[in-house]
């Protein structure tokens, strides 16, 4: 099993000009939940859409027109919670979070403040190593997790005087994760929307393409003096962790890890000047490489949430909670586990091959065409995706199926080709495809197993350089020099083992 008991690592320290402060990070995470239709409505959440076609009269906000439930969004936010070992409420309800703006043809966004479908959970979010060398990881809490809709999209960019509003997006299902603050710096912060994404897209409740806007995270930063946040785990008194600052709309990881360098760094430059950090919400300035104010950090009672009375309250069965727990696929650190049990796998490259459930799939796939579980690993993790990183490609895209791969490690496990000939047949099938073993048998590239004429070559080398001899029997190392004029006398077929071994045994070592 995944080690749970990995040190925790230590919280990012910046020296301001007088102290020490820590940063103290929660994050509230936007999902979009991987539906064919929107939270309340028939709707099409297909992405690239032409604007404003992807809408249906509720979600235009239409009079007299009622939202009904999508059960699939319901299911999907409980697999969530469950791939995230929280809580699932039987009974929550949605509520009306007010608020104007022309995005937002209803003037009101359903949510659920009150009552959220899924409570608390936890992730483990896995680290660098700490100053001994050791892997580190944290665990982060999950509050909650609700379902609301999204907003629309207002376009300031087809003509200078004029702002266009494309409502595609508004009523698409979100999930909110909210962490609690125990993330401790920027790239804790970024490896946890990491893993939230990796266990999302194993779960297939939300495809975590950030770049479409479908995830996203608001980043809350604030700063505190060392011990201070141990003084909040004891109490639970947010007052000791400084004044927290909302970072809106964060679509990159690379982003957030700047945002909250910036922001952090902005902060104590006015606490240490005197000066005291105003709650609100602020914009990333990309091309600045800064924060500016949006606004004042709204609390509950500015939106005058209130219960929706459109919906009834939202009962699930245990049962049903059961059914979808029992169907849950193998989730990243349990596949990561196995593949370390089973296969003998190190820690790092178990992480690379469960990144993604689509390169856990193809080495499995190799692994179960080949039966060698290391050798596939080093294969498919530095010749494949070597290859398919050269040519900008996914894995999906990979020219070299597990099939092939495996076949190929099959005649290095069987001793009909060399590593070096096995490097040329992977260049040979990724390019022009065919079964490695036909290519092997129609090109001759068997390796030469023949003791006797592997000798023969040998004697030829050695009889013809007498004055490398001399030099191999007093500098030992010189004996790779008669290897590789072997290796490349027979054409590179000749078994690497069987000439080393009789290289040495001519030379006297």
């Amino acid at each position: 099993m995944l080690d749970t008991q990995m040190p925790t690592p230590k919280p990012r320290v910046i020296a301001g000009e007088s102290h020490d402060w820590e940063l103290v990070i929660g994050l509230e995470v936007h999902a979009q939940v991987a539906t064919k239709a929107k939270l309340f409505s028939g709707a099409s959440t297909t992405f690239g859409a032409e604007p404003n076609s992807n809408v249906a009269f509720v979600d235009a906000g239409m009079p007299g027109m009622l939202p009904v439930i999508n059960e699939e969004c319901v299911a999907q936010a409980v697999r969530t919670g469950l791939g995230l070992k929280a809580e699932i409420h039987l009974t929550s309800a949605f509520d009306r979070k007010n608020y104007f703006y022309p995005d937002l043809p209803q003037g009101y966004q359903i949510s659920q403040l009150y009552h959220p479908i899924v409570g608390e959970g936890e992730v483990l979010v896995e680290l660098g190593p700490n100053d001994q060398g050791t892997p580190t990881a944290r665990t982060v809490r999950i509050e909650r997790i609700h379902l609301e809709q999204d907003a629309g999209k207002s376009i300031h960019d087809m003509d200078p005087a004029l702002s266009f509003v494309d409502l595609n997006r508004t009523g698409v299902a979100l999930m909110e994760i909210v962490s609690r603050p125990d993330i401790r710096g920027p790239e804790e912060a970024a490896a946890y929307v990491t893993k939230l994404r990796q266990i999302m897209r194993y779960l297939g409740t939300c495809d975590g393409n950030m770049q479409n806007g479908n995830l996203r995270a608001d980043v809350n930063v604030s700063v505190c003096r060392p011990g201070q946040y141990e003084k909040y785990q004891e109490t639970q008194d947010f007052g000791h962790l400084g004044t927290r600052c909302e970072i809106k709309n964060m679509n990159s990881l690379r982003f957030i890890q700047a945002a909250i360098e910036v922001e952090a760094r902005r902060q104590i430059a006015i606490l240490e000047s005197g000066g005291s950090v105003t709650q609100e919400t602020r914009l990333y300035d990309v091309e600045k490489g800064e924060t500016r104010s949006m606004r004042s950090k709204e609390e509950a009672h500015d939106y005058r949430y209130f219960p929706d009375p459109d919906l009834l309250p939202l009962d699930i069965e245990q049962a049903w909670v059961d059914d979808l727990a029992a169907h849950l696929p193998e989730l990243p650190d349990a596949k990561k586990a196995r593949f370390i049990g089973d296969f003998g796998l190190s820690d790092y490259d178990a992480s690379v091959l469960t990144a993604d459930t689509t390169s856990a799939t193809f080495f499995e796939a190799v692994v179960a065409a080949s039966g060698n579980g290391k050798a596939s690993a080093n294969w498919v993790i530095n010749d494949l995706f070597g290859r398919l990183k050269k040519d900008d490609r996914e894995i999906a895209e990979s020219p070299v199926s597990p099939a092939q791969l495996g076949g190929i490690l099959k005649l290095i496990e069987a001793g009909d080709i060399s590593g070096k000939i096995a490097k040329d047949l992977f260049e040979i099938v990724y390019t022009e495809g065919g079964d490695p073993a036909e290519i092997v048998a129609a090109r001759g590239m068997k390796q030469v197993t023949d003791t006797g004429a592997i000798e023969r070559a040998v004697d030829e080398i050695i009889a013809a350089n007498p004055d490398q001899v001399e030099k191999a029997r007093v500098n030992p190392k010189l004996a790779g020099w008669f290897v590789g004029q072997t290796m490349k006398a027979m054409g590179g077929k000749a078994n690497p083992a069987e000439v080393n071994r009789l290289v040495g045994q001519k030379l006297g070592q």
